[in-house]
This record gives C-alpha cells, structure tokens and sequence, in this order.
C-alpha cells in the first residue's frame, strides 16, 4: 500500500499538456512502478526513431532532453516534490539514449529496457550525487542522463562481446 499511496496523483494532471509529457504521457500514474512504465512506453517511440540518421536521432533526443528540464521543472513545481515518482519524462529520454547507435531488434530493445532500468535504480556514482545536489527539472533529468550513460557504455560492451561470442 505504501507504493501506492507515494504515486498517489490527481489522474486529471494529465490534461495540463506539460505535465501529459512530464508523466511520460500519462504512464507515470502507474500506481506500481512508475519508472518502469515510462521506460515501457519509451520502447514504441525507439522503435519509430532507431531508423533515423545518428545525426537526426542526437537532435531529437537532445530537443527531448531540454524540453524535458522545462517539463519536469514545472511538474516538480506544481506537485511540490523534489523528483516526484510520476515524473517520468526523463526515463523516456534516458531510455533513448541508452539505445544510441544500438542495432535495431526487439531483442536489443529488450536488453537495452533491463539494463537501462538497472540503472535508473542503482544510480552509480556520480549519478548518485546528481541526484542528491542538483534540484529542479535539470537535476530530474541529469540523474537519469548519467544512468543512461552507464547503460549505452554497457548495451556497446553486450553487442561486441556477443559478436565474439556467436
């Protein structure tokens, strides 16, 4: 119940356009794993961008990325939480760039949500320390950008040992 009760949000927030996107269009009202379900619904939107020039997919996710200090910034705001649990925007863009220049495949897009969301949780150092000192939509999204780092660096070392491997 505990869980729960944290996530608890007015599900109406929703029709505010900003906070629609900062709740990771509507999936951070999960009441169970809120995280989880904005990496969920991140893997559509991968699957429509991983065709894209390396170039053109940099851009989208960087524009994502600093829309997402401003969303995040005014959701935090207006739900008067440091890093609210249905703030999710920044799994979206985390999990986008976890799959930078990752071979197209369900398979990979598979590994690449686990791993990601390893990540997310753990928050290694010095994500760790983004997410403790810095406020407000950048530290919202700074901490999950750092977890993403991890795992792109991660999902590379996966598709070459497995290109060994087979």
């Amino acid at each position: 119940m505990g869980l729960l009760k944290r996530n608890r949000v007015d599900p109406r927030i929703i029709l505010n356009p900003v906070h629609f996107l900062s709740l990771g269009f509507g999936s951070g009202l999960s009441p169970i794993a809120p995280g989880t379900a904005g990496t969920l619904v991140t893997i559509p939107i991968y699957w429509l961008m991983a065709p894209l020039p390396m170039l053109s997919y940099s851009l989208i996710v960087l524009a994502m990325f600093l829309l997402g200090i401003y969303l995040c910034g005014k959701t935090t705001a207006y739900l008067g939480s440091h890093d609210h649990s249905a703030i999710v925007w920044d799994e979206v863009v985390g999990y986008l760039i976890t799959m930078f220049a990752i071979p197209f495949s369900w398979q990979w897009a598979i590994v690449g949500f686990f791993v990601f969301r390893l990540f997310d949780v753990w928050k290694p150092w010095p994500v760790n320390l983004m997410d403790k000192n810095i406020d407000k939509g950048l530290g919202i999204m700074l901490d999950d950008v750092g977890a993403a780092v991890y795992s792109a660096i991660t999902m590379h070392i996966l598709i070459y040992l497995w290109g060994i491997l087979t």
